[in-house]
């Protein structure tokens, strides 16, 4: 009968899945902090904002999107609206809902620190592994991911162009 726990081989393997869960974000948020004032999960929120439709979201899906708390994410988001990047307002649809919208400032904000943000992660994660593997982690990832919240999470809309700094 086997031992409850995992294995060794597995325990291995763990240990390199939870330091780079240390490393990855921390190296992430230290350059876009640097570089833009922003933290990791600012820049997030304003991509995801500058990917929807109409640059425009409801703080419920954005706060899905972001695996966050609506008080976390509000938190966040008024950082963002004194610095005039993003604005809030009651759905017209539906009163009940609060939409979030990048402006201007902020699609010109997510255009410029984007791409050193982007060559950190292909530095960091693309350079250091094959497109096979890379395609492998991708898989993997949404796998766990699933596997601890199957909520909907955010993705890029399909073949994204890169950001351009035109409104």
């Amino acid at each position: 009968m086997p031992e409850p726990g995992i294995s060794g081989e597995q325990l291995e393997v763990w240990a390199a899945v939870a330091t780079m869960l240390e490393r990855l974000p921390a190296a992430l948020d230290a350059q876009l902090q640097r570089d833009s004032g922003l933290t990791h999960f600012e820049h997030g929120v304003l991509t995801a904002l500058d990917t929807a439709p109409d640059r425009t979201l409801r703080m419920s899906t954005l706060a899905g999107y972001a695996h966050s708390t609506l008080s976390r994410l509000s938190r966040a988001v008024t950082r963002l609206e004194r610095k005039g990047w993003v604005r809030r307002v009651v759905d017209p649809t539906d009163g009940r809902f609060t939409l979030a919208t990048l402006t201007g400032d902020g699609h010109e904000k997510v255009a410029a620190s984007t791409p050193a943000h982007q060559a950190l992660v292909q530095r960091l994660v693309f350079d250091t592994i094959s497109p096979a593997q890379a395609r492998q982690l991708g898989v993997i990832a949404r796998r766990i991911a699933d596997a601890v919240d199957a909520a909907p999470s955010w993705k890029p809309p399909h073949r994204a162009a890169p950001l351009r700094r035109d409104g």
